[in-house]
C-alpha cells in the first residue's frame, strides 16, 4: 500500500509540474510573439515616410459648410496600420529561440537582421516548430486585440511593449523582467 501510494504522489507530483513547464511554455510563447509584434510593427511604420499624411474622417459637408476631415500620419493612419497588421506575423519566421541558462524561460530573437549586419546567434535556436508557434500565437494576438493594437500604434506611445503585452492583454507575466530591447 505504501509503494502505491508513493507511485500515485509521484505521478502527480509528474503531471503537475509538467502540466506547470507546459503552461510556462505557452506563456513564454506568447509573450513572445506579442514582443516581437510591437518590435515588427515599430520597425514598419517607421519605413514609413513621416511627412506623408492621410485624411480621415467624412468628407460630407456639415449644415454649416464645413467638413470634419483631419489630416494624420499616413504611418500611424489606422487603414495603414490594419495593412500592417495582415503582414505582420509572416515575419515570425525570422525569430528563433534563446533560452536563458539560469530561469529555463524562452525569449525569441530575430536571428535575420534587417539591414544585412551579422547577429550572434551563438545561443539561438532555429526550429521551424518555434516559428510557426509563434506565427499562430501572433495571428491569435492580432485577432483577439486588433482594437488596442491600433489604439497603441495610432498614437506614439512609450513602452508598448509593456502596456500592450503585460497590462492591457496579459500575456506577459508582469513580474518577467525582459530588457526592452531584447527583441
Amino acid at each position: 500500500m505504501g509503494h502505491q501510494l508513493c507511485i500515485v504522489f509521484l505521478c502527480g507530483w509528474l503531471f503537475l509540474n509538467n502540466f506547470a513547464h507546459g503552461a510556462r511554455q505557452s506563456q513564454d510563447i506568447k509573450c513572445g510573439a506579442c514582443r516581437a509584434l510591437v518590435d515588427e510593427m515599430d520597425w514598419a511604420i517607421s519605413q514609413v515616410d513621416p511627412k506623408k499624411m492621410i485624411q480621415t474622417g467624412s468628407f460630407r459637408i456639415n449644415p454649416d459648410g464645413s467638413q470634419s476631415v483631419k489630416e494624420v500620419p499616413l504611418a500611424r493612419s489606422e487603414g495603414n496600420l490594419l495593412e500592417l497588421m495582415e503582414e505582420v506575423c509572416e515575419r515570425m519566421k525570422d525569430y528563433g529561440e534563446r533560452v536563458d541558462p539560469v530561469t529555463n524561460r524562452k525569449t525569441y530573437v530575430r536571428h535575420t537582421s534587417r539591414d544585412g549586419t551579422s547577429l550572434d546567434l551563438s545561443d539561438v535556436s532555429l526550429d521551424t516548430r518555434v516559428s510557426s508557434s509563434l506565427k499562430f500565437a501572433c495571428e491569435t494576438i492580432v485577432e483577439q486585440n486588433e482594437d488596442e493594437i491600433i489604439e497603441f500604434f495610432a498614437h506614439e506611445i512609450e513602452n508598448v511593449k509593456d502596456r500592450l503585452c503585460s497590462q492591457r492583454t496579459d500575456l506577459c507575466d508582469h513580474a518577467l523582467k525582459i530588457p526592452h530591447d531584447e527583441l
